[in-house]
Formats: structure tokens, C-alpha cells, sequence
């Protein structure tokens, strides 16, 4: 077995993206694949009163076609940071870590950074700190091609497809009356579960 997997650069992604990274101790990130639209690359899923919503990344129209995803700039005129912090005070103020995690949140998103995957990447070493999981995280140095491995989950974590992955259940701050919802980011188990978010992964 290879000693590392492969992800590709993801915005606040979902538990099934840090489950993978759980048991392992090295990470390749995706650097030189071309940039996938409509994928977790950029967006993420948070729960609010009303259901799930979509909290986007946006970047440039016109480094989408065939360019490498290391090459995608943010786009800073959609005022997007100022909707993601306002979505996730609305919907995780009383949840019972937001105040402890926030913070931390907030000051990356805040950064300015101006490619997507150095935002991505500042919050996946952040969260992986607060949820305490050790492991080595490195990029691609060239594009690795798709072999199906059991190694590769590039590919696999798309909010448009079933893995299959099966998430632990725990209380979220929004009870629809339909039951747990699986597949929202990282950051809804997070502000509801604080230290005990590796035991739901």
C-alpha cells in the first residue's frame, strides 16, 4: 500500500474528506489536475433553518478553461467572505463550540488569500489541528493519473456522486424533523461536537 492518499484541494470539505486522512499519516493534495466546476474545490454545505445551503468560493470565469487548479485566483469583487461569515454566524452562533472556533475561521477567510488552494490549504492544516489529526500534507509536483487506486479519493469526494460513505450521526443545531443530514462540511460537526469531533469520523 502506497504511504500516503490522494485528495484534491477542497473548501471546508465534508467528514468523509477528513476520515480518509484519519489513518493515515501523509497527504498529497492535487495541484496540477485542470480545475473541476461545480465541485467541493470551492464550495462547501452548511445546515441552516431552512435546509442546506451552499456556500460557493468564487473565481475567475476566465481561468476556468483547461488551467491548472494551483492557478485559480479568487475573485474578491463578489463580496463572498462577508456572505460566508454572516452564514456561519446565522447558522452556528448557538451551536455549542462556535465561540470556541470561530475565531479561527473567521481570520482565514478574512486573509485575502489570492488562490484558491492556498485558502484550502490554510484551513485544512487548521482544522486538522482543532480536531487533532496528525498528518504529513504535501502537493503533487506533477498531475497523477486516475488508477482507481484505494488510495485515490480525488475523484470520489463529489457532492454529485454516493461514495458510500456511511457518516456517525451526532446533533446538529437545525432538527428539520427529516432526520440527521449527511454530507454538510466539516465545520457543522466541528461547532457541534468541539474535542469530540474524531469520534464521529
Amino acid at each position: 500500500m502506497d504511504p500516503h492518499i490522494l485528495l484534491s484541494t477542497a473548501y471546508l470539505p465534508p467528514a468523509e474528506y477528513f476520515a480518509h486522512i484519519k489513518n493515515t499519516g501523509s497527504i498529497l493534495i492535487e495541484k496540477e489536475e485542470n480545475y473541476l466546476k461545480q465541485s467541493f474545490r470551492n464550495r462547501c454545505y452548511i445546515l441552516t433553518a431552512d435546509g442546506p445551503q451552499v456556500l460557493t468560493v468564487p473565481v475567475f470565469q476566465g481561468s476556468l478553461h483547461k488551467t491548472r487548479v494551483k492557478d485559480i485566483r479568487i475573485d474578491y469583487s463578489k463580496r463572498w467572505q462577508q456572505v460566508h461569515l454572516r452564514a456561519l454566524r446565522s447558522s452556528y452562533s448557538s451551536s455549542p463550540f462556535f465561540l470556541y472556533y470561530s475565531d479561527i475561521i473567521e481570520k482565514i477567510i478574512l486573509s485575502r488569500h489570492e488562490y484558491l488552494l492556498d485558502l484550502n490549504m490554510e484551513l485544512l492544516t487548521s482544522i486538522l489541528k482543532i480536531i487533532k489529526i496528525e498528518a504529513r500534507v504535501d502537493y503533487t509536483t506533477e498531475f497523477m493519473p486516475v488508477n482507481h487506486s484505494e488510495n485515490d479519493f480525488r475523484y470520489s469526494i463529489n457532492p454529485k456522486k454516493n461514495s458510500g460513505y456511511i457518516p456517525e450521526k451526532y446533533i446538529q443545531v437545525f432538527d428539520s424533523g427529516k432526520g440527521f443530514v449527511p454530507g454538510l462540511s466539516i465545520i457543522d460537526l466541528v461547532f457541534n461536537t468541539g474535542p469530540d469531533t474524531i469520534k464521529y469520523i
